[in-house]
């Protein structure tokens, strides 16, 4: 009864013309990431008669996050699926998830995520965008081209860092680090030329990109989750009719849900398969473990306020105390 609805209000109230949402991402070709944005199109598909279409740019062709988010800015691009990175450059909260060791299981994370979604869409509506789904990329570890287990060996490292966070490259440099700030889509070409010699990603991204054939040295040290989100213009969807809104976010985070539980299962098998091709993982020891620690949580006052709003940390912080104690 909801389908033949839906298809009624659709003979009844059409769309001026078939709209096209171009949709960009970092995600490659074949990746967990753009099977779901295409499962997603083809839903978009069948749910409104043809009169939704997604063409996807994959694998950065629009270039990096917070250039997809400009492009959606000036209508070059309708909507993008974005990590945090992209994200945090429609409204700075996002970036609470980026915080190094602040979040430690997926546990908290859904836990944290689901506290502040509607806050955090809301604040994204309000810069002119719609946050359709969220889902996960995976858990950042650092790879390099060396050996690398505490943090003096780090310090040596030349670190690739995103463009857009002023305040953490800023750190990590006060903290004897030397940060490179490339954009994402120039990681591959930088550790080629030897610009830089270590990333942080998730296991199945630098699987995906092969950025691990170079960088072939895994550190077993969680940073932070990663997320990804489905993001279109708010003019885009405003032309869309709310019965079919409700319909399309409904695919949206179906997808997304699929690939979030693929990302989860998949990545000791990516970590196995980088393994078979060369990575080497170092474990780290209890001792380095809490070095790098106490100099992440010092870094933190350095953080709040400048990179990341201060109300939007207090919650968060409270939330991961209230989960842990109910645990």
């Amino acid at each position: 009864m909801r389908r033949l609805t839906l298809i009624l209000l659709l003979l009844v109230t059409p769309l001026a013309s078939a709209k096209t949402l171009k949709l960009a991402t970092l995600a490659p070709e074949g990746s967990v990431w753009h099977d779901a944005l295409q499962e997603m199109a083809q839903r978009w598909r069948d749910l409104s008669n043809g009169t939704v279409e997604v063409r996807i740019y994959p694998g950065g062709v629009a270039g990096d996050d917070d250039s997809m988010v400009r492009k959606m800015r000036i209508g070059q691009l309708h909507g993008a699926a974005l990590t945090t990175q992209g994200m945090a450059s429609i409204t700075p909260a996002m970036r609470v998830f980026q915080m190094p060791m602040l979040i430690r299981d997926n546990g908290e994370l859904d836990y944290v995520r689901d506290k502040l979604a509607d806050e955090l869409e809301a604040a994204t509506e309000s810069a002119g965008f719609e946050l359709l789904a969220w889902s996960d990329v995976g858990w950042v570890y650092l790879f390099s081209r060396a050996a690398v287990t505490d943090p003096e060996a780090a310090r040596q490292l030349k670190l690739w860092i995103a463009p857009g966070d002023t305040a953490w490259t800023e750190t990590l440099k006060g903290a004897g680090y030397r940060p490179v700030v490339l954009p994402t889509t120039e990681i591959l070409g930088g550790l080629q030329s030897g610009l830089v010699n270590a990333f942080n990603a998730p296991p199945v991204a630098a699987l995906s990109s092969q950025w691990f054939g170079i960088a072939n040295h895994m550190m077993d040290l969680r940073w932070a989750p990663l997320l990804g989100a489905v993001v279109v213009s708010t003019d885009f969807w405003n032309d869309v009719p709310p019965a079919l809104q409700t319909e399309l976010q409904a695919a949206a985070r179906d997808a997304t849900a699929k690939a979030q539980t693929h990302v989860r299962r998949f990545e000791s098998e990516a970590i196995a398969a980088m393994q078979q091709y060369g990575l080497t993982v170092h474990a780290v020891s209890d001792d380095a473990a809490r070095r790098f620690a106490t100099e992440i949580e010092a870094s933190y006052p350095k953080l709040i306020g400048a990179s990341i709003p201060e109300p939007i940390y207090r919650k968060a912080q409270a939330h991961i105390d209230a989960y842990r104690s109910s645990r």
